[in-house]
């Protein structure tokens, strides 16, 4: 699995974690398939979808040298079982310490989300690996610009309504990553391979 540093490093190196937001694991394994394929190797797959452990089980096995997450962790419980499914890190909609916890119990990353200055901080005092800025839309560049002035050492991960051409704007403003979802992996797989490899290159 690696060290924390390392995992965190290898999920945001490539400054996107493409979010697979699908309905079961089939879907969620294909699209996901898809991201990575075309060169994309940080994945997210939330816990909202109920086929999640099986696909992060899956793509962990079959792409080991992937970044491989698991979203919508709010839980010790449900943080525990993507470990054991093999996500190496975990991220959070919200700040939630005990998620923060079992992950660095057992190894993996943790990205909590926050949406103000003083979570923020807090995140970063309870040992935060990267903080997830959520909804990012709600904020905009300019407010992670902002927040980096005051707070140049935090690793900012904004999510949540950000399109693939938004990206480059965001990293300017100081986030390390963005966490891109539907507008990333929607259509089909051919529209999917597309726009991440577009991205990437980008």
């Amino acid at each position: 699995m690696g060290y924390r540093w390392q995992i965190t490093h290898e999920a945001v190196r490539q400054g996107v974690v493409g979010i697979v937001r699908t309905a079961d694991a089939v879907s969620a394994v294909t699209a996901a398939r898809s991201v990575l394929d075309a060169g994309l190797r940080s994945v997210e797959v939330p816990l909202t979808n109920r086929g999640a452990l099986a696909a992060i089980e899956e793509l962990t096995s079959a792409y080991p040298d992937a970044t491989i997450g698991a979203g919508t962790v709010l839980d010790e419980s449900s943080a525990t079982a993507a470990i054991r499914a093999g996500a190496r890190f975990l991220v959070s909609p919200s700040l939630h310490t005990g998620v923060i916890r079992t992950a660095h119990r057992y190894g993996a990353a943790a990205f909590p989300g926050t949406g103000s200055v003083t979570e923020i901080v807090r995140a970063l005092e309870e040992g935060a690996d990267a903080v997830k800025v959520f909804p990012a839309s709600a904020l905009g560049p300019q407010w992670v610009k902002d927040v980096r002035a005051a707070l140049p050492q935090a690793p900012l991960v904004p999510t949540g309504g950000i399109e693939p051409a938004d990206v480059p704007e965001w990293l300017a403003a100081g986030a390390v990553a963005c966490g891109i979802g539907s507008a990333l992996t929607h259509g089909t797989a051919k529209e999917i391979r597309a726009r991440v490899v577009a991205l990437v290159q980008r």
